[in-house]
């Protein structure tokens, strides 16, 4: 497996200083966002390391021949819209960028996105599954032209009262990934897999490996802590803020070795990508530079 991490922490720097940093500190790849120019609506949405609406044959060059002096790799273009938000305006912006980022990684032979489905967090379940028919097929297909794999992470986007009450990512369990891929059973379509989400879930994050492990095709590293004593206190019914946080790997609950000795069992051996969100470590841009440092060490003892 190949070690990075998510640019989306590192907002505050150019593309040149993220690549720098990462090859300073010894990771081997970036997952690189590609977010619209523009005011951010959440908590690491909005970063653009990489402007896909500008791109010319000179920049794809230069930005993969400054990757390559760093040793550098990109694993995936990062863009997690809500591809089928109850706002038609929105929906259609968000699909259109998402085909702009999908062209831009086939122009840079990177041939991986990382996304969301997306939801309209006012419908069920099975309504979703039905705008799902209409709203990917076509962006799967599109990929597909283009030799472009989609990876989708599972984290439901429900975490707060703005995205109540069925949270802005369909792709949140095995059993409507089981779903999704009867509808879909393209190649291309894939999964970028999280365990931290499935731990706040309830879920285990360890079957699922062996189960979809040909449609595994980018991993992220993050983790999360429980807080056992309010859970008893608001239960899983409540904003689920309320009973856990995102943690740096090795601060939370997620058991790391048996994660790792999963992905190593299917003979998993692409992109592993460590995503900070971990508010401890916002304080300061060393800070944040330090939970980089800090990540790195603890994962090395399980991916070199």
């Amino acid at each position: 497996m190949k070690l990075g991490f998510v640019s989306s922490i590192l907002e505050d720097y150019d593309f040149e200083e993220l690549v720098d940093i990462a090859s300073d500190m010894g990771y081997q790849c970036i997952e690189v966002a590609c977010w619209p120019q523009g005011k951010a609506e959440r908590r690491y949405a909005g970063v653009s390391h990489l402007d896909v609406d500008n791109l010319t044959d000179s920049k794809v060059s230069y930005i993969k021949d400054y990757c390559n002096s760093k040793n550098i790799e990109i694993s995936s273009l990062a863009y997690y819209p809500n591809t089928m938000d109850g706002n038609l305006n929105k929906r259609k912006e968000n699909i259109e960028h998402l085909r702009k980022v999908i062209a831009a990684s086939a122009e840079f032979k990177i041939n991986l996105v990382t996304t969301f489905i997306g939801r309209d967090q006012n419908k069920t379940v099975e309504e979703n599954i039905e705008l799902f028919k209409e709203i990917w097929p076509p962006i799967i297909r599109y990929a597909e032209e283009k030799g472009v794999k989609i990876a989708i992470e599972n984290c439901p986007m429900l975490f707060g009262a703005d995205q109540w009450p069925g949270g802005q990512n369909l792709f949140t369990s095995p059993k409507i990934w089981r779903k999704l891929f009867e509808i879909i059973p393209n190649e291309n379509f894939g999964i970028n897999l999280d365990p931290s989400h499935f731990v706040w879930q309830m879920m285990d994050y360890i079957l699922p490996i062996y189960e979809f492990k040909d449609r595994i095709f980018h991993v992220h590293f993050k983790d999360i802590k429980l807080d056992v004593e309010q859970l008893k206190n608001v239960g899983i019914m409540a904003y689920p803020l309320e009973y856990m946080r995102p943690k740096l790997p090795g601060l939370g609950d997620v058991d790391w070795g048996a994660y790792v000795s999963a992905l190593t069992d299917i003979g998993y051996n692409g992109y592993s990508c460590i995503e900070i969100e971990d508010r401890a470590f916002e304080g300061s841009k060393e800070r944040v530079l330090d939970s980089l440092r800090i990540s790195k060490k603890y994962l090395e003892q399980f991916v070199i």
